[in-house]
C-alpha cells in the first residue's frame, strides 16, 4: 500500500500566538524530522500543509505576516506543498490548484501518516476527514504538538491530557494511533 507523510501546520505562525511555549517542542521537532527522513529514504511522498486564513499582515497566519514558513529546526523538503484556510488538510490546495485529496488519489496513495500542530485541531480533523474519505490513517501521536487550553469552566487541560483525549477518540475508529518510532513508510 502506497503511503504519504502529511506534515500539518508545522509553521512559525504558532510562535507568535500567546499560548506558544517551548515545552515539548525539541522532542516534537526531532520526531517529526525522523519521520520526514524515513519517508524520504523510502522514496515516499512528504507533503507539507500550511494554514493560511487571513490577509491581515498583523495576523501570523497571513502570507503578508512572513510567518507562513516551516518551524525552525525542521527540514521538510516537501514533495508538494498545500495551503488551507480550514482545519482539514484534505481541503488544502497546491500551487496547481489541486486539493490534497485529489493529489493523493492521483498518486494512488491509500495510507496516510499524520504529524503536525495542533494535536486536537487540524491534525485530528484531518485524520477524521481522511478516514471518512476511505484512507487508512496512522496518527503519530508523539509527533503532534499542542498547548494547554482553558475550558469555559476555568479548568486548565494540559497538552498531555489533550493528546490523551485525542488518542482515545481516534484509536480504532479513525486511525491507528502509534508512537513515531513505530511508523514504517
Amino acid at each position: 500500500m502506497k503511503s504519504a507523510l502529511i506534515v500539518i501546520d508545522v509553521q512559525q505562525s504558532f510562535m507568535h500566538r500567546p499560548y506558544w511555549t517551548e515545552a515539548g517542542v525539541p522532542a516534537f521537532r526531532q520526531r517529526v524530522q525522523s519521520l520526514i527522513d524515513r519517508f524520504h529514504a523510502a522514496g515516499q511522498p512528504v507533503l507539507q500543509v500550511f494554514h493560511v486564513d487571513s490577509t491581515d499582515a498583523s495576523d501570523p497566519f497571513s502570507l503578508a505576516s512572513g510567518h507562513i514558513s516551516t518551524l525552525p529546526g525542521v527540514n521538510v523538503e516537501p514533495t508538494d506543498t498545500f495551503q488551507k484556510a480550514v482545519h482539514s488538510a484534505m481541503f488544502g490546495v497546491n500551487g496547481a490548484g489541486q486539493t490534497l485529496d485529489d493529489w493523493l488519489r492521483e498518486q494512488g496513495i491509500e495510507q496516510l501518516v499524520i504529524t503536525g500542530i495542533r494535536t486536537e485541531q487540524c491534525c485530528e480533523t484531518t485524520t477524521r476527514h481522511a478516514s471518512d474519505l476511505g484512507y487508512s490513517v496512522t496518527y503519530a501521536i508523539d509527533a503532534t504538538l499542542t498547548f494547554p487550553m482553558v475550558a469555559e469552566s476555568g479548568r486548565i487541560f494540559s497538552a498531555e491530557e489533550i493528546a490523551e483525549r485525542t488518542q482515545l477518540v481516534l484509536a480504532g475508529r479513525f486511525a491507528k494511533v502509534v508512537k513515531a518510532d513505530a511508523v514504517r513508510p
